[in-house]
């Protein structure tokens, strides 16, 4: 997992409460467990006109104009701004990994579903919770100013805006420390590793049979 310290990037507007899951990357995504790959179907209902399924070439799609990630202003953003209760619906984790597979380390929002601000932190990226009152400020702020742009700084916990004025958010102490080291649930495992190896080396030796390997010519 990528390790996250500070993101200074384009905002892109999402101005949508309630986005769920399938609006984010949709059911019929879901067959691959590879985590990339999945940065073109990103917003697939919303960014396209015609119906997307896998191995439907991009060429013989046709472009909602209307849609913000498919206006040049936006191009190349990093941080996402969303409205109340983003990710909500089924908690698939690839949900997380089309936005970043996209290009984004960052999502503000005043409310996040819990299972997919869970998600996020286990793969490297940031949900931001700020206030809604200052999230409204921050998508006027980005309709009246293109090229937009903010830093998160996540050791701080701070949004900070172009005129250098900063907004604190909170987030948990072992979440935070996870996201700066880039561990995920692996990764965090595999730093005990010399503890494991050692109390499986001890088991070996103090019970022995349970490591004996039974041959397939001992079972026929």
């Amino acid at each position: 997992m990528r390790a996250f310290k500070q993101q200074a990037g384009l905002v892109a507007p999402l101005d949508r409460p309630n986005v769920d899951t399938d609006i984010i990357i949709p059911k019929q995504y879901l067959k691959s467990i590879k985590r990339t790959g999945f940065g073109i179907n990103l917003f697939d209902q919303l960014r396209y006109v015609d119906e997307g399924w896998p191995g439907k070439p991009l060429e013989e799609r046709e472009l909602n104009s209307e849609f913000v990630l498919n206006q040049e202003r936006y191009e190349g953003a990093s941080v996402l701004l969303a409205r109340v209760n983003f990710g909500c619906g089924s908690s698939r984790e690839h949900a997380p990994w089309a936005l970043d597979d996209y290009g984004f380390r960052v999502v503000i929002a005043p409310s996040f579903a819990d299972i997919f601000y869970n998600n996020c932190f286990k793969n490297g990226l940031l949900p931001v919770v700020l206030p809604e009152g200052i999230v409204d400020r921050l998508f006027d702020e980005v309709a009246a100013n293109p090229g937009y742009k903010i830093e998160v700084d996540l050791e701080a916990e701070q949004v900070i805006l172009p005129n250098d004025e900063s907004f604190a958010f909170e987030i948990d102490a072992f979440r935070k420390e996870c996201l700066i080291k880039g561990l995920d649930d692996i990764g965090l495992t595999l730093e005990s590793e010399p503890i494991i190896r050692a109390y499986e080396a001890n088991r070996r030796q103090q019970s022995p049979w349970l490591f004996d390997v039974i041959s397939p010519e001992k079972i026929s």
